[in-house]
């Protein structure tokens, strides 16, 4: 059996090689320490220390100099993308709900911040994604076509943009949540799928997982796995799609047909489908006393780059961002 104690520095250890990954340089033990405890983990400049040191026999960092601190290995990567997977079991709901208050975006004055997702391209790459998501933005079936972009050593949300590649953040749709917050609507998250689509109307999903029981937005998975066909549908109105499913009280449905036009207004169209108490929308039961809702997932253009066999890697729900940051991805690629 695994002691307190042990779980604790374990706890700890994952706590410093996440702060270790997201920097773009090797840094000490201060600068770790500061960071930690903005997280609210209390942990001085000489427990960081001594936990460095362990990390170092481990493997899991090594010494850049005793000036520049220390960096994360491959070892400490691995480490950190297995470690406490009972942990992170529900972890997507928590980051939905997080999110969702860190969310400050008004549809009316286009202004605060809106959550994103980022996708990483490699350079060579990236002028031929974005004529593939230029494409794809076109259809309803993509929440939207406002982008950010940044190049190597800037950040987006919480993901620094790595050497050679190129950082695009689109809007997630916790963006929704986030407006229905405030409109006093309560918007649960469900489950997210593919999503098929027959001549041009949403029928079923084909793969569907519940965001209780996820470690991370399943979203990544169906695209890394190639189980999409989002060109196919933009094309000929049959294939896969990224979608999720919701559900709020059916008494806020009128206020919330107002929300969804408001951010139409300002480029967020992610309303698919929706269906009352009792009903199956997509072959999804609607629970007694809620309307279902369905949205299209911020990362169907994405998914159409991953189509065409580009290498892309994507971290869903990755943090806010300023709504005035966002471009429209027709003027960023005549630009670009």
């Amino acid at each position: 059996m695994v002691s307190p104690n042990t779980h604790d520095v374990e706890r700890k250890t994952i706590a410093i090689l996440k702060v270790l990954k997201d920097s773009p340089e090797p840094i000490g033990a201060a600068r770790i320490a500061h960071q930690l405890n903005d997280q609210g983990i209390s942990l001085g400049e000489r427990q960081v220390r001594h936990h460095l040191q362990i990390m170092d026999e481990r493997g899991f960092t090594v010494r850049a100099d005793r000036r520049n601190g220390r960096s994360v290995t491959p070892l400490g990567l691995n480490e950190l993308d297995s470690a406490m997977v009972g942990d992170r079991v529900g972890s997507a709901i928590a980051r939905i709900k997080s999110l969702t208050f860190q969310s400050s975006f008004d549809p009316e004055t286009c202004t605060g911040n809106v959550p994103i997702n980022v996708s990483l391209f490699h350079q060579g790459d990236f002028v031929r994604a974005l004529e593939i998501m230029r494409d794809a933005c076109e259809s309803r079936w993509c929440a939207g076509d406002l982008v950010a972009v940044e190049g190597e050593g800037e950040r987006l949300g919480d993901v620094t943009v790595p050497k050679g590649k190129i950082g695009l953040a689109t809007i997630s749709n916790i963006a929704v949540s986030g407006v229905f917050l405030r409109a006093g609507i309560p918007l649960d998250f469900r489950f997210t799928g593919t999503l098929q689509v027959k001549d041009g109307k949403c029928t079923r999903f084909i793969d569907l997982i519940e965001y209780a029981g996820s470690s991370l937005d399943p979203a990544e998975m169906f695209i890394s796995s190639k189980m999409t066909s989002v060109m196919q549908v933009n094309c000929d109105g049959n294939g896969r799609i990224l979608a999720c499913f919701c559900e709020i009280p059916t008494p806020a449905l009128t206020r919330a047909e107002a929300v969804f036009k408001g951010l139409e207004a300002a480029g967020i169209r992610s309303l698919l489908k929706s269906g009352r108490a009792g009903e199956s929308i997509c072959e999804v039961f609607v629970a007694q006393g809620k309307t279902g809702i369905i949205l299209a997932d911020g990362l169907n253009l994405v998914a159409a780059v991953s189509e065409n066999d580009l290498a892309v890697e994507n971290h869903a729900m990755a943090g806010v961002t300023d709504f005035a940051r966002l471009i429209k991805l027709s003027k960023l690629a005549t630009t670009v």
